[in-house]
């Protein structure tokens, strides 16, 4: 299918229905921006006192809940478990947000840089700096380390974020952003959890919610005029792209601080059905949309379920 120039994407639909006007949806967001967008600095309080028997993440998205080790642990251990693997998650955010970054800088270098869509990528953009800097002081302040993702990890996002094509930088930002914004929109309203952690999360669930319209409707765009080669390339792309993000999602090290043998951790964790139905849960409202516009085919489906993303 040829390309389609910039005044017929008015015309376009897909499985989905039509495709709305670029223009008229980043004016809603940059709306949306003014009126729902906060400073971490200021808006939370930092200096609380963290509150005694609170968990830093639900226990039931902690990795190892349910399983046999789980039950042999003590409350203590498995709350200060939960406090690593938030910490584990919050630098994994950073890793992903800073990829994330790169990529829309890449996405708007040739488009009109005065348009509406531009803009709000612009905006975006503003928006990640802050929610990576939110993620490094939660990890400071938690008192649990820094967990960077593997070095072969790290290299292979360095690739992926280099030879990514268009819709396949906006597939992988939806991965990035659904299945853990699906995690904090348990975290935010739990009682349980530490009030910051909840505070942390609430500001993240309420402005990804723009990140992810925004990434929605450039995919859909992107896969209905892109040439068959990209398209190809970019279900391939998602599909590696799920298998590292699912593998680096919690560091194996976070089971040796709380005194766990990593090993132990690491097969439960694997054996663990309830951890199977958490992360395909998270998943599932980004794979509905991913196999609707076409993105979960062939060799890309496979991979997305040897992620354990998708059944």
């Amino acid at each position: 299918m040829p390309r389609l120039t910039e005044p017929d994407f008015s015309l376009l639909r897909d499985a989905l229905g039509p495709l709305r006007d670029r223009e008229q949806v980043a004016e809603r967001l940059l709306e949306s921006s003014l009126k729902h967008s906060f400073d971490p600095e200021t808006e939370l309080d930092w200096d609380a006192p963290f509150e005694d028997g609170k968990w830093f993440w639900p226990p039931e998205l902690v990795s190892l809940y349910g399983t046999p080790l789980w039950r042999r642990m003590s409350e203590e251990q498995r709350i200060d478990l939960s406090r690593h693997e938030a910490a584990s998650l919050a630098s994994l955010g950073i890793w992903f947000e800073v990829i994330l970054m790169q990529l829309l800088v890449r996405h708007i270098y040739d488009k009109p840089l005065t348009s509406s869509h531009v803009r709000y990528a612009l905006t975006e953009i503003a928006d990640e700096c802050r929610h990576s800097m939110m993620f490094a002081r939660l990890i400071r302040r938690g008192g649990a380390l820094e967990y960077p993702v593997p070095r072969i990890y790290h290299n292979l996002g360095r690739v992926l974020k280099t030879v990514s094509t268009t819709p396949g930088s906006f597939a992988a930002t939806l991965l990035g952003e659904e299945i853990l914004d699906w995690m904090q929109r348990l975290t935010f309203p739990d009682e349980r959890v530490q009030p910051l952690v909840r505070g942390v999360t609430r500001i993240h669930v309420v402005e990804e919610a723009r990140h992810v319209r925004y990434a929605r409707e450039e995919l859909r765009r992107q896969m209905i005029t892109a040439p068959r080669w990209e398209q190809e390339f970019t279900r391939l792309s998602c599909g590696e792209a799920a298998r590292v993000f699912s593998t680096c999602f919690i560091n194996p090290s976070v089971y040796d601080h709380v005194g766990l043998d990593r090993r132990e951790a690491l097969s439960q964790v694997k054996a663990s059905t309830h951890r199977r139905e958490v992360m395909q849960s998270a998943a599932k409202r980004l794979t509905d949309f991913l196999d609707e516009i076409g993105v979960l085919r062939g060799a890309g489906r496979r991979l997305w379920q040897s992620s354990g993303l998708l059944p």
